[in-house]
């Protein structure tokens, strides 16, 4: 099959835009170039979980939105946002036949900005996994090595992306669920504060306040300008974040003046990080500290293993009520034989939580948000290694085990930086820096307090400029 359009994945997304806008290439042409990578590649990867290519070519011949990414192709995470009239199976077997009525709003701010979406991306099962491989689909593979995870919970998303099949993709983050599949597949994955986007229009705020909603892309100033188009209160939220300062863009574009940034090593945890995982992050140091910054070795003061049990505690209780009130209103009489093991167990485990625990849960993850922001009176930014170690071999993390405590323990061992940042409500973002001795991509996180993504846009792009990450692709998917 002959692509459409040969230079397709040499773009990012504002690059194709800008093709659109030029008149250089038509935004059916892109959509075409897409279907072809996503025919042509997708069987080796498996990213995504539903193909909605009618539904983007009739998006192009009503006439696209002019927004700043008019015509490029995109696909939407299958988890958590709304497209009316589309399959949202979120991962799993239990839900394999819900089809919304109604679109969410960031869904429908995305395609305001441009986007065509044309396709819905692969996540585990209800998104409780740092790898992607759902029972109900199979797993996605990442390109880099296909007998490994690309990630989870956004790991279609990031598998896509890095495969070249969209420039970048939506993505969500509870725990670490954009910056994991980021680091592990070699691209760039911001999560913005709690509140910079919607999550309307029937909620108030996901997972508690630990999940934001975003992109994973080949580029800072694509998040940064898609966080432009995107953020902002909806009529009715409990809450928001303070207005950026500029717009992210600009931010993106901008040399940070000189910041004070603390760099950590050590997991959390306690578990191991891998060497070259952790002088990555060493590295960036002396990049930072050579564009003048001061660095130096520091950690916030938090207690790890609360912040795990409270967010263990929040989540099952989440998933009992998404769960149990879904199978009620369908009348399935025993929904927990459609999930897999692990999660069966967990969304049981959640229906036994008292209203005392969940409030003692919510209460940890309060005070860590006040430990996090008292680190960042001293310090700007925090600067770690994304992961401590590279993408684990697919098979060994899966949910087909009811044994809860090993599989919630494997889980943040092998991401123990990420979860603080959901806690505390934060930005954060990780950064492509190099490949490992076996030619797996490393990346380096970096996040602020509250209400400053900013300037994790203006760090990112600095560390971009002076380490451009754009060739960094994997073999075999040009």
């Amino acid at each position: 099959m002959t692509e459409p359009l040969s230079d397709y994945d040499k773009y990012d997304a504002l690059g194709l835009a800008a093709l659109v806008r030029r008149r250089e290439a038509s935004a059916a042409e892109l959509l075409e170039a897409a279907i072809n990578r996503i025919e042509r590649l997708n069987p080796r990867i498996n990213a995504l979980t539903l193909k909605l290519y009618e539904r983007a070519r009739a998006a192009i011949a009503r006439g696209l939105p002019q927004g700043p990414f008019a015509g490029v192709p995109f696909l939407l995470k299958d988890l958590g946002q709304m497209l009316k009239g589309e399959r949202l199976a979120t991962g799993s077997r239990l839900f394999a036949d819900y089809v919304p009525a109604k679109d969410s709003t960031l869904a429908q701010r995305f395609e305001a900005a441009g986007l065509v979406i044309a396709g819905k991306s692969s996540t585990p099962e209800l998104g409780c996994s740092i790898t992607t491989e759902p029972a109900a689909f199979g797993p996605c593979r990442n390109p880099w090595d296909a007998t490994r995870t690309p990630g989870g919970s956004s790991g279609g998303a990031a598998a896509a992306v890095a495969a070249g099949i969209v420039p970048m993709a939506h993505g969500g983050d509870g725990g670490g669920s954009i910056r994991a599949p980021a680091a592990w597949c070699g691209l760039y994955g911001m999560k913005p504060s709690r509140a910079r986007n919607p999550v309307g229009p029937d909620l108030g705020e996901s997972l508690n306040g630990f999940s934001a909603n975003h992109c994973i892309s080949r580029s800072v100033r694509d998040s940064a300008a898609l966080l432009d188009a995107t953020s902002g209160p909806e009529p009715g939220d409990p809450y928001h974040v303070v207005a950026a300062e500029r717009p992210f863009l600009e931010e993106a574009g901008r040399d940070p003046a000189p910041l004070r940034i603390a760099l950590s090593t050590k997991s959390p945890g306690g578990g191991p990080v891998d060497p070259e995982w952790a002088a990555a992050a060493e590295a960036a140091a002396r990049l930072l500290a050579d564009l003048g910054h001061h660095v130096e070795e520091a950690a916030p003061d938090y207690d790890f293993e609360a912040l795990l049990a409270g967010w263990r505690a929040i989540v099952g209780a989440i998933l009992y009520v998404q769960v149990t009130s879904y199978a009620e209103a369908r009348g399935i009489a025993n929904p927990l034989a459609l999930l897999e093991p692990v999660n069966a167990a967990w969304v049981e485990e959640g229906g036994r939580r008292t209203g005392a625990e969940y409030f003692r849960a919510e209460t940890v993850q309060q005070g860590v948000g006040r430990r996090i922001g008292a680190f960042f009176a001293r310090y700007d930014i925090l600067l770690t290694p994304t992961m401590a170690g590279p993408p684990p071999k697919l098979g060994s993390l899966v949910g087909d085990t009811r044994d809860l405590d090993g599989f919630y323990r494997r889980l943040f061992e092998v991401s123990p930086f990420t979860a603080v940042f959901n806690a505390s409500g934060g930005p954060a973002a990780s950064i492509p820096f190099g490949l490992t001795s076996a030619g797996l991509p490393l990346g380096v996180q970096i996040g602020a307090d509250l209400g400053r993504d900013g300037l994790v846009f203006a760090l990112s792009g600095q560390i971009e400029r002076a380490r451009p990450w754009a060739g960094l692709r994997p073999p075999g998917f040009s």
